[in-house]
């Protein structure tokens, strides 16, 4: 197989002035993949600063409540900073260390990865810099509030859609005049190569320690795996624990958005709206029109609205080892409280889709089998669009009697 393809995607489509940054860059990550020394660094780095391994937590309540399968939480919830994005970028971050670069940018949608990566820049000392698409500013502040927190420059981006497809064409071209003395930092397994296979690659510690738990815990593998999939970079942490089982099936749950029949959704793998393409450095499907141009996505979670999908989740596809479900946003909601009220853990917004097949598909199983739902982040970042979604009327006249607050401070008015 051509380097940086998998199957007939992938690739490396990028601007000649990039060639020799994208030289560098693999020059580094297949030097560190051939250290074993630079492998227990980044596991030790894990362990110490980020709470690796994290849990693979028994669901008995929910269990019970379906009747169904035994299921099992990989907990990356508990990963520092909230979700699975730490995993790639510390591991970057030991890269950008390598290279000797100084600087580091990054994209973000729901903001988890943008929080990681300031973290990161923190951590080791970088510049930062993070693009963000307009509209996920707005319904993502508390994690804006952070990264800028953390020192980075959070830009705006109020091209196109406003959401991560531009907040991603907007990280290139900084990077195109800043190659020397920066790194990208993307955070999925998508883009030109080597990013896909380098990011699945810090990732993949997720299903190392999935693999491991399960049968410490349930004396065998799963009988199925869940993921939500936007990017994918979640989904193919776990999913690697588990590609040689046989007996095992993965499950990559799509944003449906407003319904698949509808155009508010960001489903590639599922429906009929996403065609082969090529953009933003690789190959993949792509949600498009007939003459090329991408359409607008939409989902509540943030970090599932992408416009395409990992070219090695559409290569897993096209070979059949993984089966691709969407999930509303009413489904959501509904997986997300059922999650609260029974087993006390709240799952982002974008983990919660996974939850959604996965309630489906438990009560019709054995209680001798298992699945395993990877909650590949928490749901503090999303209480805005959370208590928005219910109509909480307690969280309205909080915000209400806070902006107020917050006028007459501003205006010096203290009755």
């Amino acid at each position: 197989m051509k380097k940086g393809y998998f199957g007939q995607w992938g690739g490396a489509f990028i601007p000649e002035v990039l060639y020799q940054t994208f030289a560098e860059l693999n020059k580094a990550y297949e030097t560190a993949r051939a250290d074993k020394g630079f492998w227990q660094q980044y596991v030790d780095l894990m362990a110490n600063y980020s709470c690796r391994p994290t849990p693979l937590t028994f669901a008995e309540n929910l269990s019970q409540h379906l009747g169904g399968a035994k299921i099992y939480i990989k907990r990356e919830d508990l990963n520092h900073t909230g979700a699975h994005k730490a995993n790639n970028v510390m591991g970057q971050g030991l890269l950008v260390k390598r290279m000797g670069k100084k600087r580091v940018i990054a994209e973000t949608g729901a903001g988890q990865h943008g929080v990681a990566t300031a973290t990161m820049a923190a951590r080791f000392g970088f510049d930062c810099t993070i693009y963000m698409g307009e509209e996920d500013v707005s319904r993502q502040r508390p994690n804006v509030f952070w990264m800028e927190k953390l020192g980075a420059t959070v830009v705006p981006v109020t091209d196109g859609s406003k959401t991560l497809k531009d907040a991603i064409n907007e990280a290139f071209r900084d990077w195109v005049t800043s190659m020397d003395t920066t790194h990208y930092v993307l955070g999925t397994v998508c883009g030109p190569h080597p990013f896909p296979e380098m990011v699945a690659w810090f990732q993949s510690i997720i299903g190392m320690e999935a693999h491991k738990q399960i049968l410490a815990q349930h004396g065998r593998m799963p009988d199925r795996v869940y993921a939500c999939v936007g990017g994918g970079s979640n989904a193919m942490g776990i999913f690697q624990g588990f590609l040689d089982e046989a007996d095992v099936e993965l499950i990559g749950v799509e944003a449906g958005g407003k319904g698949i029949d509808t155009d508010q959704h960001a489903a590639r793998m599922v429906g009929d709206r996403a065609a082969p393409g090529v953009a933003q450095g690789y190959k993949t499907m792509f949600l498009q029109n007939s003459d090329g141009q991408m359409l607008d996505t939409h989902s509540i979670a943030a970090g599932l609205d992408y416009v395409g999908v990992s070219p090695i989740l559409t290569d897993l596809a096209d070979q059949g080892k993984v089966r691709f479900e969407a999930a509303t946003d009413a489904e959501v909601l509904e997986a997300l409280t059922m999650a609260m009220r029974t087993e006390g853990i709240i799952p982002a917004l974008e983990s919660a889709h996974a939850f959604v097949q996965a309630i489906k598909e438990a009560p019709k199983m054995r209680k001798d089998q298992a699945i395993i739902i990877n909650m590949s982040g928490r749901g503090d970042k999303d209480i805005f669009t959370i208590a928005h979604a219910y109509n909480d009327p307690s969280w309205k006249e909080f915000i209400v009697a806070r902006a107020d607050e917050y006028r007459r401070q501003e205006t010096g008015d203290r009755v």
